[in-house]
C-alpha cells in the first residue's frame, strides 16, 4: 500500500465561501500560518477593528503619546481565539524578540515590533492582529470537505498592497471566483 502524503494549507490563503454562516468566519480571507496533523492556526486579514496602533501603544507605552500616523495603521480581528494577543505579519527581514520566519513573510509576536513600527523603523509593511483562527485535528479538512473554504496560493501583494475590504474578491479572483456570483445557499443547482 502507497503512503500518501496529506495535503497541507500552510502558507495559503483561505477564501470563506459565501454560505458560511459563522460569524467568525463569514466573508473572511484567512492566512494559514501553520496546518500539520494536529491542526491549523490561521490569521483573518480582512477585518479591520475599530483599534488603531495608537490605541494599543496608549496601553502599551501610557507615559508616551503615539506617534500621529500610528492613528492610521489598523489592528484587525485575527480571529475568535486569545483576542487579546497580538500577532503581526511581515515580509521577512527584520528580526524580533519573538520572529518566525514563514518562508517569503515573518510572523512577530513579540512588543518590539510594535514599538519599531511606531517609532518609524519598519517594518513598513506589516498587519496586525488581535487574537487568531484555530482548528483541531482533522477540523479543516472536515470543513474543506463541507466545502466551506477554497483556497489559493499566498500573495504577498494581496496582503501587503491592497485594502483589507479588498483582499477576499483579490484572492478570489486569483482563482477565477467571483463571489458574488456564488449563491449564499447551501445545496445544488
Amino acid at each position: 500500500m502507497k503512503n500518501v502524503t496529506p495535503s497541507y494549507l500552510k502558507h495559503q490563503f483561505l477564501i470563506a465561501m459565501p454560505h458560511m454562516h459563522d460569524e467568525n468566519f463569514a466573508q473572511t480571507l484567512t492566512y494559514i500560518v501553520e496546518h500539520n496533523a494536529n491542526g491549523a492556526m490561521g490569521l483573518v486579514i480582512n477585518r479591520p477593528q475599530s483599534l488603531s496602533l495608537a490605541d494599543i501603544l496608549e496601553q502599551l507605552r501610557p507615559e508616551m503619546s503615539p506617534p500621529v500616523r500610528c492613528q492610521h495603521i489598523p489592528i484587525h480581528g485575527g480571529g475568535p481565539v486569545q483576542t487579546d494577543r497580538g500577532f503581526v505579519l511581515h515580509p521577512t527581514g527584520q528580526i524580533f524578540q519573538a520572529t518566525v520566519d514563514l518562508g517569503g513573510i515573518s510572523l512577530s509576536t513579540s512588543q518590539d515590533i510594535l514599538f519599531s513600527i511606531a517609532d518609524g523603523y519598519g517594518p513598513d509593511q506589516n498587519l496586525i492582529t488581535l487574537g487568531y483562527a484555530g482548528w483541531d485535528a482533522g477540523q479543516l479538512e472536515a470543513e474543506f470537505a463541507a466545502n466551506a473554504w477554497l483556497n489559493c496560493a499566498f500573495d504577498p501583494a494581496i496582503l501587503f498592497e491592497l485594502d483589507s475590504e479588498q483582499r477576499l474578491d483579490a484572492a478570489a479572483a486569483k482563482l477565477g471566483v467571483n463571489l458574488n456570483l456564488l449563491t449564499s445557499q447551501a445545496g445544488h443547482a
